[in-house]
């Protein structure tokens, strides 16, 4: 089996990290593995860790570094796995990353990509927000769904999360700015890090994405 390719794609809370992973997952041929998505998948399960981490993720604070570490090293022992992922919220910190290395060994992280935004953007992105609570679908405040209360996709509950209020928000963004900001330096001192505008079309934000993939012949 060839190495893994495994893409660890970085940026502030509603920077487009989901949504350019779920466009990738398409081209790439390769599972788009949420953190988040994991661990609300847990919370909604209410599973032992559910109900531990579901105080956690309403207060906008972030999840032990121990628990998120085993939860991704058992996702990448799945089937879908093998050929690779595109990571979307970890690692959050620098012991995070250290650990990722531990569980990659010899394949390692082949490209950081960091989506970035301005502040300003992603309180209006978040603030506007809506949520499925069934299939994590994603609405707009002024989106019919999202004034309905019922996804489009599945019929469950849009709803807006309670991280994505206005203090969660801003409480987010400081602990962005303290524990994952310096990962940049972190995959920047490899020369893995590269850096794309995240205020543009979605679209466009792909195709810069894709650009650099193709540079370094990734993909």
């Amino acid at each position: 089996m060839s190495a893994r390719v495994i893409i660890v794609v970085l940026g502030k809370q509603g920077a487009g990290k989901g949504t350019q992973c779920k466009r990738l997952a398409q081209f790439l041929a390769i599972p788009h593995v949420s953190t988040g998505d994991i661990l609300r998948a847990a919370v909604r399960e209410r599973t032992t860790v559910g109900l531990e981490v579901a105080a956690i993720l309403e207060a906008g604070q972030l999840v032990s570094d121990d628990l998120v570490n085993r939860l991704v090293k058992e996702r990448f022992e799945e089937a879908d796995a093998q050929r690779g992922a595109l990571l979307d919220g970890f690692p959050r910190t620098d012991g995070q990353a250290r650990a990722l290395d531990a569980i990659l060994g010899d394949d390692g992280v082949k490209i950081c990509i960091n989506l970035d935004v301005p502040n300003e953007l992603v309180t209006a992105r978040l603030s506007s927000r809506r949520v499925c609570q069934e299939c994590g679908a994603i609405y707009r405040d002024t989106d019919i769904e999202a004034i309905s209360g019922t996804c489009a996709n599945c019929g469950g509950d849009v709803i807006q999360r309670a991280d994505d209020l206005p203090e969660a928000i801003m409480r987010r963004l400081e602990v962005y700015e303290r524990d994952t900001a310096p990962l940049l330096a972190f995959y920047e001192r490899r020369g893995l890090l590269v850096r794309v505008d995240g205020d543009q079309d979605p679209q466009d934000v792909t195709a810069d994405i894709l650009e650099v993939l193709n540079e370094r012949g990734i993909g």
